[in-house]
């Protein structure tokens, strides 16, 4: 009759199945990385990169941060991101984007809808329409450039409105005021 003692090789040790996975489970665990509590999206840290020595000919859109250290040629529309051109970074595009910080080089239209600065190695030869622009000492800029709040027509049509009721006011009460001498 067959013994389940006999069946045991004579190198393996006596121990118990429950020790030995109790004993299994931390050795995976420390060989994996421990995950962290509640999971970070990737966007937070780090953006995308068009890195040095890449090329890119057309429209590149998104809604998240973009770093470029390469060459772009066409339109780059980032409706919600920021935009930053590396030191190595050369755009030939008409640029959008929520804020734009320029170290390289960027030629044609940049609109920053919140801001848009240049570091002293940034070089930008064309229109730069934005609401704050900060230029460090040694950037280079060479074109129009249209800074600070954007006036509306509304905005000027409401003035202009009440400027001219106002005025009309002013000549009633003056009127009023002689007759009743």
């Amino acid at each position: 009759m067959w013994k389940k003692e006999d069946a045991k090789p004579q190198s393996v040790p006596e121990i118990s199945t429950a020790p030995v996975k109790s004993t299994a489970a931390p050795t995976l665990s420390t060989s994996t990385p421990p995950l962290p509590a509640s999971p970070l999206p990737l966007s937070a840290n780090s953006a995308a990169c068009i890195s040095q020595g890449i090329k890119i000919k057309g429209e590149v859109t998104g809604s998240e941060d973009l770093f470029v250290d390469g060459l772009v040629e066409g339109k780059l529309n980032l409706t919600n991101g920021s935009l930053t051109i590396g030191p190595n970074g050369h755009v030939k595009a008409d640029v959008n984007a929520r804020e734009v910080i320029v170290r390289g080089h960027i030629e044609g239209k940049v609109t920053g809808r919140d801001r848009v600065q240049l570091w002293n190695t940034g070089n930008v030869s064309g229109e730069v329409q934005t609401e704050r622009l900060a230029i460090e000492e040694g950037a280079v800029l060479r074109g129009k450039v249209e800074a600070g709040k954007p006036s509306t027509r509304t905005a000027d049509s409401k003035s202009s409105t009440a400027s001219a009721s106002a005025k009309s006011s002013d000549s009633l009460s003056m009127n009023s005021g002689t007759a009743a001498d």
